[in-house]
Protein backbone atom coordinates (compact mmCIF):
# COMPACT_ATOMS: atom_id res chain seq x y z
CA UNK A 1 0.00 0.00 0.00
CA UNK A 2 2.97 2.28 1.05
CA UNK A 3 4.42 1.72 -2.81
CA UNK A 4 1.09 2.50 -4.59
CA UNK A 5 0.85 5.94 -2.33
CA UNK A 6 4.27 7.19 -2.80
CA UNK A 7 3.73 7.46 -6.62
CA UNK A 8 0.69 8.80 -6.54
CA UNK A 9 2.04 11.93 -4.10
CA UNK A 10 5.33 11.99 -6.49
CA UNK A 11 2.61 12.45 -9.40
CA UNK A 12 0.62 14.97 -7.68
CA UNK A 13 3.60 16.99 -6.82
CA UNK A 14 4.76 17.13 -10.56
CA UNK A 15 1.47 17.94 -11.61
CA UNK A 16 1.67 20.72 -9.33
CA UNK A 17 4.81 22.06 -10.08
CA UNK A 18 3.62 21.36 -13.83
CA UNK A 19 0.23 23.67 -13.49
CA UNK A 20 1.22 25.90 -10.83
CA UNK A 21 3.94 29.04 -11.20
CA UNK A 22 6.80 29.26 -9.44
CA UNK A 23 7.30 32.45 -7.38
CA UNK A 24 10.93 33.44 -9.25
CA UNK A 25 10.29 33.17 -12.79
CA UNK A 26 13.51 31.85 -13.17
CA UNK A 27 13.12 28.75 -11.22
CA UNK A 28 10.67 27.22 -13.78
CA UNK A 29 10.88 24.38 -15.39
CA UNK A 30 11.03 23.45 -18.98
CA UNK A 31 7.09 23.01 -18.81
CA UNK A 32 6.51 25.48 -16.74
CA UNK A 33 7.92 27.94 -19.01
CA UNK A 34 5.29 26.12 -21.35
CA UNK A 35 2.96 26.72 -18.99
CA UNK A 36 3.87 30.77 -18.57
CA UNK A 37 3.59 31.04 -22.87
CA UNK A 38 0.70 29.60 -23.08
CA UNK A 39 -1.06 32.09 -20.39
CA UNK A 40 0.77 34.34 -22.92
CA UNK A 41 -0.54 33.38 -26.02
CA UNK A 42 -4.06 33.04 -24.63
CA UNK A 43 -4.33 36.20 -23.47
CA UNK A 44 -3.17 37.71 -26.77
CA UNK A 45 -5.87 35.90 -28.70
CA UNK A 46 -8.17 36.61 -26.32
CA UNK A 47 -7.57 40.50 -27.06
CA UNK A 48 -7.18 39.58 -31.12
CA UNK A 49 -10.92 38.09 -30.92
CA UNK A 50 -12.54 40.62 -29.21
CA UNK A 51 -11.79 42.91 -31.24
CA UNK A 52 -12.36 40.83 -34.76
CA UNK A 53 -15.91 40.57 -32.93
CA UNK A 54 -16.34 44.25 -32.40
CA UNK A 55 -15.71 44.57 -36.24
CA UNK A 56 -17.50 42.31 -37.14
CA UNK A 57 -20.27 43.88 -35.67
CA UNK A 58 -20.04 46.76 -37.95
CA UNK A 59 -19.66 46.03 -41.85
CA UNK A 60 -20.83 49.11 -42.96
CA UNK A 61 -17.81 50.75 -41.08
CA UNK A 62 -15.33 47.81 -42.00
CA UNK A 63 -16.10 47.91 -45.58
CA UNK A 64 -17.70 51.13 -46.45
CA UNK A 65 -15.58 53.40 -44.71
CA UNK A 66 -12.23 51.48 -44.55
CA UNK A 67 -11.75 48.26 -47.32
CA UNK A 68 -13.47 50.36 -49.96
CA UNK A 69 -12.92 53.59 -48.77
CA UNK A 70 -10.27 53.64 -51.83
CA UNK A 71 -12.19 53.80 -54.21
CA UNK A 72 -14.51 56.41 -53.10
CA UNK A 73 -13.96 59.51 -54.83
CA UNK A 74 -14.52 61.55 -51.62
CA UNK A 75 -11.53 59.46 -50.31
CA UNK A 76 -8.85 61.90 -48.41
CA UNK A 77 -5.70 60.80 -50.87
CA UNK A 78 -7.92 61.93 -53.73
CA UNK A 79 -8.36 65.12 -52.05
CA UNK A 80 -5.04 66.01 -51.29
CA UNK A 81 -4.04 65.41 -54.55
CA UNK A 82 -6.09 67.32 -56.60
CA UNK A 83 -5.74 70.32 -53.66
CA UNK A 84 -1.82 69.90 -54.53
CA UNK A 85 -2.11 69.77 -58.27
CA UNK A 86 -3.75 73.06 -57.94
CA UNK A 87 -1.08 74.59 -55.74
CA UNK A 88 1.55 73.78 -58.06
CA UNK A 89 0.07 74.66 -60.99
CA UNK A 90 -0.43 78.03 -59.39
CA UNK A 91 3.05 77.88 -58.47
CA UNK A 92 4.03 77.58 -62.30
CA UNK A 93 5.57 73.75 -61.14
CA UNK A 94 2.92 72.05 -63.46
CA UNK A 95 0.89 72.71 -66.18
CA UNK A 96 -2.33 70.53 -66.15
CA UNK A 97 -4.30 71.81 -63.43
CA UNK A 98 -6.09 68.59 -62.91
CA UNK A 99 -2.77 66.48 -63.60
CA UNK A 100 -3.09 64.63 -60.02
CA UNK A 101 -6.79 64.95 -59.79
CA UNK A 102 -8.34 60.78 -60.14
CA UNK A 103 -10.03 58.86 -58.29
CA UNK A 104 -13.02 58.59 -60.48
CA UNK A 105 -13.54 54.66 -60.71
CA UNK A 106 -16.24 53.40 -63.02
CA UNK A 107 -15.80 49.35 -62.20
CA UNK A 108 -18.04 47.38 -59.92
CA UNK A 109 -16.68 45.18 -57.19
CA UNK A 110 -19.27 41.66 -57.49
CA UNK A 111 -19.05 38.53 -55.37
CA UNK A 112 -19.06 35.39 -57.18
CA UNK A 113 -19.41 32.68 -54.70
CA UNK A 114 -22.36 31.94 -52.34
CA UNK A 115 -20.52 32.75 -49.21
CA UNK A 116 -18.01 35.28 -50.47
CA UNK A 117 -18.96 38.02 -48.32
CA UNK A 118 -19.47 35.82 -45.17
CA UNK A 119 -16.18 34.85 -45.39
CA UNK A 120 -14.20 38.06 -46.54
CA UNK A 121 -16.35 39.42 -43.39
CA UNK A 122 -15.11 36.80 -41.48
CA UNK A 123 -11.56 37.46 -42.21
CA UNK A 124 -11.17 41.47 -42.40
CA UNK A 125 -12.45 41.54 -39.00
CA UNK A 126 -9.74 38.84 -38.17
CA UNK A 127 -7.41 41.12 -39.98
CA UNK A 128 -8.50 44.17 -38.17
CA UNK A 129 -7.92 42.60 -35.00
CA UNK A 130 -5.10 41.17 -35.62
CA UNK A 131 -3.54 44.61 -36.44
CA UNK A 132 -5.12 46.82 -33.73
CA UNK A 133 -3.97 44.12 -31.27
CA UNK A 134 -0.74 43.84 -32.26
CA UNK A 135 0.87 45.99 -29.63
CA UNK A 136 -0.74 43.98 -26.87
CA UNK A 137 0.41 40.68 -28.49
CA UNK A 138 4.47 42.36 -28.38
CA UNK A 139 3.35 43.47 -25.25
CA UNK A 140 2.57 40.13 -23.33
CA UNK A 141 5.53 38.74 -25.86
CA UNK A 142 7.80 41.12 -23.55
CA UNK A 143 6.25 40.01 -20.82
CA UNK A 144 7.25 35.99 -21.14
CA UNK A 145 10.99 37.41 -22.00
CA UNK A 146 11.62 39.92 -19.78
CA UNK A 147 12.77 37.60 -16.49
CA UNK A 148 15.28 36.26 -18.53
CA UNK A 149 16.92 39.62 -19.81
CA UNK A 150 18.83 42.14 -18.00
CA UNK A 151 18.52 45.79 -17.09
CA UNK A 152 20.10 47.18 -20.32
CA UNK A 153 18.29 44.59 -22.68
CA UNK A 154 15.06 44.98 -20.79
CA UNK A 155 15.53 49.14 -21.87
CA UNK A 156 16.24 47.78 -25.57
CA UNK A 157 13.21 45.40 -25.44
CA UNK A 158 10.85 48.22 -25.02
CA UNK A 159 12.39 50.56 -27.37
CA UNK A 160 12.08 47.45 -29.99
CA UNK A 161 8.57 46.77 -29.34
CA UNK A 162 7.49 50.79 -29.29
CA UNK A 163 9.87 50.85 -32.81
CA UNK A 164 8.39 47.89 -34.35
CA UNK A 165 4.93 48.74 -33.86
CA UNK A 166 5.51 52.17 -34.92
CA UNK A 167 7.19 51.41 -38.17
CA UNK A 168 4.61 48.32 -39.20
CA UNK A 169 1.69 50.78 -38.23
CA UNK A 170 3.31 53.82 -39.78
CA UNK A 171 3.78 51.31 -43.32
CA UNK A 172 0.13 50.35 -43.17
CA UNK A 173 -1.42 53.94 -42.97
CA UNK A 174 1.37 54.80 -45.54
CA UNK A 175 -0.03 52.01 -47.96
CA UNK A 176 -3.65 52.47 -46.89
CA UNK A 177 -3.56 56.15 -48.05
CA UNK A 178 -0.66 56.16 -50.72
CA UNK A 179 0.08 53.07 -52.44
CA UNK A 180 -3.32 51.44 -52.66
CA UNK A 181 -5.40 54.41 -54.15
CA UNK A 182 -2.33 54.78 -56.59
CA UNK A 183 -2.28 51.10 -57.66
CA UNK A 184 -5.98 51.09 -57.52
CA UNK A 185 -5.76 53.82 -60.19
CA UNK A 186 -3.32 52.06 -62.48
CA UNK A 187 -4.75 48.83 -62.23
CA UNK A 188 -8.33 49.96 -62.17
CA UNK A 189 -7.59 51.72 -65.39
CA UNK A 190 -5.30 49.57 -67.04
CA UNK A 191 -6.88 48.23 -70.18
CA UNK A 192 -5.36 46.09 -73.56
CA UNK A 193 -8.49 46.95 -75.63
CA UNK A 194 -11.50 48.27 -75.48
CA UNK A 195 -14.09 45.54 -76.36
CA UNK A 196 -12.76 44.51 -72.24
CA UNK A 197 -15.09 45.81 -69.29
CA UNK A 198 -13.32 46.42 -65.97
CA UNK A 199 -15.66 44.72 -63.87
CA UNK A 200 -13.52 43.00 -60.54
CA UNK A 201 -14.34 40.41 -58.02
CA UNK A 202 -14.29 41.89 -54.39
CA UNK A 203 -11.74 39.03 -53.76
CA UNK A 204 -9.07 40.35 -55.67
CA UNK A 205 -9.85 43.90 -54.55
CA UNK A 206 -9.98 42.81 -50.86
CA UNK A 207 -6.51 40.39 -51.86
CA UNK A 208 -4.51 43.58 -52.66
CA UNK A 209 -5.82 46.06 -50.26
CA UNK A 210 -4.33 43.61 -47.52
CA UNK A 211 -1.60 42.23 -49.17
CA UNK A 212 -0.17 45.60 -50.38
CA UNK A 213 -0.43 46.82 -46.92
CA UNK A 214 1.06 43.61 -44.69
CA UNK A 215 4.03 43.99 -47.67
CA UNK A 216 4.50 47.94 -46.61
CA UNK A 217 4.40 47.52 -43.07
CA UNK A 218 6.93 44.81 -43.58
CA UNK A 219 8.97 46.46 -45.65
CA UNK A 220 8.75 49.30 -42.85
CA UNK A 221 10.29 47.11 -40.59
CA UNK A 222 13.79 47.35 -42.79
CA UNK A 223 15.53 49.69 -39.66
CA UNK A 224 14.73 47.09 -37.66
CA UNK A 225 16.10 44.50 -39.62
CA UNK A 226 18.89 46.22 -40.23
CA UNK A 227 20.06 46.30 -36.94
CA UNK A 228 19.54 42.55 -36.43
CA UNK A 229 21.96 42.25 -39.77
CA UNK A 230 24.27 44.95 -38.10
CA UNK A 231 24.49 43.30 -34.58
CA UNK A 232 25.36 39.79 -36.74
CA UNK A 233 27.48 41.36 -38.46
CA UNK A 234 25.98 40.36 -41.85
CA UNK A 235 25.56 43.85 -43.30
CA UNK A 236 27.50 47.17 -42.52
CA UNK A 237 26.91 50.80 -43.20
CA UNK A 238 29.63 51.00 -45.63
CA UNK A 239 27.83 47.82 -47.51
CA UNK A 240 24.39 49.86 -47.67
CA UNK A 241 26.40 53.06 -49.27
CA UNK A 242 27.99 51.29 -51.33
CA UNK A 243 24.90 49.97 -53.24
CA UNK A 244 22.45 53.53 -52.81
CA UNK A 245 22.33 53.78 -56.12
CA UNK A 246 21.16 50.45 -56.69
CA UNK A 247 18.32 50.85 -53.92
CA UNK A 248 17.44 54.50 -55.56
CA UNK A 249 16.94 52.92 -59.04
CA UNK A 250 14.29 50.41 -57.34
CA UNK A 251 12.81 52.73 -55.41
CA UNK A 252 11.93 55.25 -58.68
CA UNK A 253 11.07 52.34 -60.67
CA UNK A 254 8.76 51.07 -57.86
CA UNK A 255 7.25 54.37 -57.63
CA UNK A 256 6.98 54.92 -61.47
CA UNK A 257 5.00 51.13 -61.76
CA UNK A 258 1.96 52.54 -59.13
CA UNK A 259 2.18 56.42 -59.52
CA UNK A 260 -1.21 57.41 -61.53
CA UNK A 261 1.02 59.67 -64.33
CA UNK A 262 4.39 60.31 -65.37
CA UNK A 263 4.43 63.30 -63.47
CA UNK A 264 7.24 63.65 -61.15
CA UNK A 265 5.80 65.08 -58.46
CA UNK A 266 3.37 61.93 -57.93
CA UNK A 267 6.43 59.80 -58.29
CA UNK A 268 8.72 61.77 -55.39
CA UNK A 269 5.40 61.24 -53.17
CA UNK A 270 5.78 57.60 -53.17
CA UNK A 271 9.56 57.46 -53.56
CA UNK A 272 10.81 59.65 -50.71
CA UNK A 273 9.39 57.87 -47.91
CA UNK A 274 11.01 54.70 -48.99
CA UNK A 275 14.25 56.07 -49.97
CA UNK A 276 13.99 57.96 -46.25
CA UNK A 277 13.72 54.51 -44.92
CA UNK A 278 16.90 53.47 -46.76
CA UNK A 279 18.98 56.06 -45.37
CA UNK A 280 17.48 55.76 -41.93
CA UNK A 281 18.53 52.14 -42.29
CA UNK A 282 21.85 53.29 -42.85
CA UNK A 283 22.01 55.44 -39.93
CA UNK A 284 21.15 52.47 -37.70
CA UNK A 285 24.03 50.13 -39.18
CA UNK A 286 26.32 52.99 -38.43
CA UNK A 287 25.02 53.57 -34.69
CA UNK A 288 25.38 49.47 -34.56
CA UNK A 289 29.07 48.93 -35.45
CA UNK A 290 30.27 52.11 -33.89
CA UNK A 291 28.80 50.55 -30.51
CA UNK A 292 30.28 47.44 -31.42
CA UNK A 293 33.77 48.60 -32.12
CA UNK A 294 33.65 50.57 -28.73
CA UNK A 295 32.80 47.46 -26.63
CA UNK A 296 35.65 45.45 -28.35
CA UNK A 297 37.81 48.59 -28.13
Amino acid sequence: MKQILLPLSSVKMALFGLFNKVKDPNQLSFWGHIDALRGHLFRSSIVVVVIAVTLFCFPSFLFDTIIFGPIHNDFLTYKAFCKLGYWLHHQGMMDDMNGLCFGNYTFKLQALGLSDQFTSQMWIAFVGGLVLGSPYVLFEIWKFIKPALKEKEKKGAVGFIFSASTLFVSGILFSYFIIVPLTINFLGNYKISDQIENNFTMDSYISLVTTLSFATGLVFELPVLVFFLSKFGIITPEFMRKYRKHAVVVILIAAAVITPSPDVTSQMLVAFPLYFLYEASIFVSHYVVKKKAKQTA
